[in-house]
């Protein structure tokens, strides 16, 4: 009789046992998805493989999209660096965001010497602003940055640690990030020193292998909690720097030609160096994905890849846009609010929950990227954002996606330029910062026209008229980014 009652407890204890395991991992199952968002820098639209690249090899970027869903018609922030993050963190497009602009504020330079600055930092986010990382803190989110920040000095409201990452490693000002092999890098507030490096064409350290391994680090310390990594990598930006094993790759098998150097450090091999950059930052990509899967995060991450703007222009620095054909069909490049200038890859993966090998025009911007992470991640943005979530997109139901009636851009640089995406049209304004500015609306229809060579303005006067109202209504006055000829309508 006591082997019997012994036997029936030890059933009931395995019996709970299996209970609180099944429960254990079903709140597993259930946790917020871990969210890894990476950006390249100026990277264009047609330099990856899955985009169509000839050239540069990029087998882990395409292996996302091949296991998830690729965007052809999703659009940057601005055509320039800051104002392209700004309008991603905080969900706002160009005409409502704070930063408008690149730029070395002189207001906060007081604060240099002080802080212990060694650049300039660009203009700093307000505290009134609430960014993707301070929504997540909702749900207990772990946070981090590695890369190029370019929205605010530590000390400044900017700060990364002020805008809610806990850990933010990398580039804090743009001007520190042009080149590959920096002396330092700021871990948060603290300066560290990378071995073997003099801000030189060559050095031991590269700042990309420091951001992966960062963030890599990162992964590891939290891989029981929710967490989001945000990867805003310097490269492809100038200047042309790459670890010799992967030039090593292109020298001799892209042809290489006489040009006139302008800017930045002169690279040996500046094509096959560029396509090294663009190749060492996919490596990356593929040892983050790898440690994914190692620490069985796979199924409960989404991973992001983009780019903040388009390619570079003019062989500045060496680089070839031309030669690549990095901004794919579209006309323009970086600093421009044509297509090439704003036009950019996004791919996206989530096992179980994207579908595999999908494609899709809807069309969206960096604005809509707050609302899609708060859709997935059961967090609220902000009531006064811009964006839409593409979420029922990336699910594959297209037919349950809200659309944009337009998306807007303007950007006080560069001549002056204002833009409007109606439906297939597409309506931009040049030279709005000259004397007399030219208030005329070019109209082109991306549908058939899609490299933006044919102005139907006079043809359509009626689309013409839409787009200037929403070029008046769509956008509010910025005190720190004036902008007469548009302020002033």
């Amino acid at each position: 009789m006591h082997r019997f009652a012994r036997l029936f407890f030890v059933l009931i204890f395995c019996l709970s046992f299996m209970s609180v395991n099944r429960e254990s991992d079903a709140a597993a199952f259930q946790r917020e998805p871990n969210v890894i968002f990476i950006i390249a820098d100026d990277l264009g639209y047609n330099e990856l493989g899955c985009y169509g690249q000839k050239w540069i090899k990029t087998p882990n970027i395409d292996r996302i999209a091949k296991e998830g869903i690729r965007f052809t018609q999703f659009y940057s922030g601005n055509a320039v660096c800051a104002p392209s993050r700004c309008n991603l963190l905080t969900g706002k497009h160009p005409g409502h965001a704070y930063v408008r602009n690149n730029g070395k504020p002189e207001y906060v330079q007081n604060m240099k010497e002080e802080q212990g600055w060694s650049f300039p930092g660009q203009h700093p986010i307000p505290d009134a602003e609430v960014t993707i990382a301070e929504m997540l803190k909702q749900k207990n989110y772990a946070t981090a940055a590695m890369g190029k920040w370019g929205l605010g000095h530590f000390g400044t409201t900017g700060d990364p640690n002020q805008q809610g990452f806990d850990l933010f490693y990398g580039f804090n000002c743009q001007v520190h990030a042009h080149n590959h092999y920096p002396v330092f890098l700021w871990r948060n507030h603290t300066k560290e020193t990378l071995p073997g490096n003099d801000r030189t064409l060559y050095g031991e350290t590269h700042s990309q292998d420091k951001f992966v391994e960062n963030g890599l680090a990162f992964i590891r310390e939290h891989q029981q909690d929710p967490f989001f990594l945000y990867l805003p990598f310097a490269i492809p930006h100038l200047a042309i720097q790459s670890p010799e094993k992967y030039v090593a790759e292109y020298k001799g098998i892209i042809p290489e030609e006489e040009y006139k150097h302008k800017g930045y450090i002169k690279h040996p091999h500046p094509r096959a160096g560029y396509a090294a950059m663009i190749t060492q930052m996919d490596d990356g990509v593929g040892q983050i994905m790898a440690l994914l899967k190692e620490l069985k995060l796979d199924d409960n991450t989404i991973v992001f890849f983009t780019s903040d703007n388009g390619p570079t222009y003019n062989r500045l620095g060496g680089s070839d846009s031309e030669f690549f054909e990095s901004a794919g069909p579209w006309r323009g490049f970086k600093g421009s609010l044509y297509e090439g200038g704003i036009r950019v890859p996004l791919v996206a993966r989530w096992p179980g929950h994207f579908p595999a090998g999908q494609v899709t025009d809807h069309l969206s911007a960096f604005w809509d990227v707050m609302p899609t992470i708060a859709d997935l991640t059961g967090t609220k943005a902000p009531a006064d954002i811009d964006g839409i979530s593409f979420v029922p997109t990336l699910e594959g139901h297209p037919d349950q996606q809200k659309q944009h009636e337009y998306l807007y851009w303007e950007f006080p640089a560069y001549t002056g330029q204002q833009a409007v995406h109606l439906g297939d049209w597409k309506g931009i304004r040049q030279n709005l910062l000259k004397k007399k500015p030219q208030m005329k609306i070019e109209l082109y229809n991306l549908k058939t026209d899609p490299g933006e060579q044919h102005d139907v303005a006079e043809q359509h006067p009626e689309v013409v008229a839409r787009i200037k109202t929403i070029m008046k209504t769509g956008r509010t006055p910025s005190q720190m980014f004036p902008f007469p000829a548009l302020d002033q309508q």
